[in-house]
């Protein structure tokens, strides 16, 4: 859950300042936690039959970083006054 909050904060962040001139956007990296083997491949299901396929459960993800997204935006034309 604090992944995802993360991920949401940062959508957010994102969303709220997309007209603010030279504004760069962020995204989160997340990265997996541990995996608990519940059986392994090859193992027995019974006295003649083996399972063909391990099985592995994921224990969740965590916040990493952010990283920032410094791609070239939209060109806006300013309004300068001439010296002329």
């Amino acid at each position: 859950m604090q992944a995802q909050q993360m991920n949401i904060d940062v959508i957010s962040n994102n969303i709220a300042n997309v007209n603010t001139a030279g504004f760069k956007g962020s995204r989160p990296s997340f990265q997996d936690l541990v995996y608990q083997t519940m059986s392994t491949a090859g193992a027995s299901s019974s006295q003649s039959t083996t399972i063909p396929t391990g099985m592995q459960l994921g224990l969740g993800v965590k916040p990493v970083s952010i990283q920032k997204l410094f791609t070239q935006g939209d060109f806006q034309n300013t309004a300068t006054a001439s010296i002329w």
